[in-house]
């Protein structure tokens, strides 16, 4: 019988992230997060992560605008091959609904959110995030609604 391996859990400071200090850091994780969630090895997530950032496609304004075959041969050179095509259009998707209806910020996606549901629910609204993207995402915003109860 073969044992499964557990699932590594990651988190936005490994990645010298704080998602609590604003838009930047927040969209960042929200990208590596949205990586995390194809079915692809995590380390190919964070390589690809990181070649998309090294490339300036660090906002949802620079994904959404970017050549779709940049794009896609960024995710290519990631390793993403079988889901290059996709990932390219689910993202640029995503980042053309967060930047129509959150004026491209997370944080506004959170202000307007009254609870960690809402939050949750609202991302999941977004093209191509589903329960597990939102679920390791939101694991970095728990102490944004703490902060809202002091």
């Amino acid at each position: 019988m073969k044992v499964k391996k557990p699932k590594p859990v990651h988190y936005a400071s490994e990645y010298g992230l704080d998602v609590t200090s604003g838009d930047t850091d927040m969209f960042q994780w929200f990208l590596l997060t949205y990586l995390f969630g194809k079915p692809i090895q995590s380390g190919v997530a964070v390589a690809t992560w990181k070649l998309l950032l090294a490339d300036q496609l660090n906002t949802p304004w620079a994904i959404a605008d970017a050549n779709y075959r940049r794009l896609v041969r960024l995710l290519y050179e990631g390793k993403y091959t079988r889901y290059a095509e996709s990932t390219a259009c689910g993202l640029q998707t995503c980042m053309q609904q967060l930047i129509r209806d959150y004026e491209g910020s997370l944080m506004l996606m959170f202000e307007y959110s009254e609870d960690e549901e809402r939050f949750s629910k609202r991302l999941q609204k977004l093209y191509g995030v589903g329960p597990k993207v939102a679920e390791i995402f939101m694991r970095e915003t728990e102490e944004l609604f703490a902060r809202r109860v002091e």
